[in-house]
């Protein structure tokens, strides 16, 4: 019986794939576990509109978020912190602080996105990561400089 599977299979085939499969394992786990749809005409016409549909999406998508590469990269971040011996900060910049540097430029980035293992704790400059899709990245510069008459 052939079926279109909808969704990954392991040792089966990917989504999208029409494969061939036994009646009872189609009509038993597949079909009614949403895994596959029956390869009729109809279907085929369907599910290959349906995957065009959502790989313009996708398409979209990374072109909109590559966009926001180019604008993340070019800005040139600076924060100010109170800071004490040794170039070392009294507190200490965050995903929070760089998401909401961004927002004041009109970039909406989720803090999660921001991949900054741990806070900023001395003054430098810093290549902080953010992960707009899993297949694109963007790299923020982020200057510390310590504050004016402090220590």
């Amino acid at each position: 019986m052939k079926v279109i599977l909808t969704e990954d299979v392991p040792a089966l085939g990917r989504a999208g794939a029409e494969v061939d499969v036994a009646e009872g394992y189609a009509r038993n786990y597949l079909l009614p576990k949403k895994l596959a749809l029956l390869a009729t005409p109809g279907n085929v016409k369907a599910f290959a509109h349906q995957k065009k549909v959502v790989s313009d999406r996708l398409r979209r998508e990374r072109r909109e978020s590559e966009a926001l590469v180019q604008r993340i990269e070019a800005l040139d971040c600076v924060m100010t912190r109170a800071s004490g011996d040794q170039e070392k900060l009294f507190g200490s910049v965050t995903s929070m602080d760089l998401a909401d540097y961004l927002k004041a430029k009109g970039i909406e980035v989720d803090r999660k996105r921001i991949e900054l293992e741990e806070p900023i704790k001395h003054i430098g400059t810093f290549e902080v990561p953010i992960r707009l899709r899993a297949d694109v990245v963007a790299r923020l510069k982020v200057t510390v400089r310590g504050e004016e008459g402090s220590s």
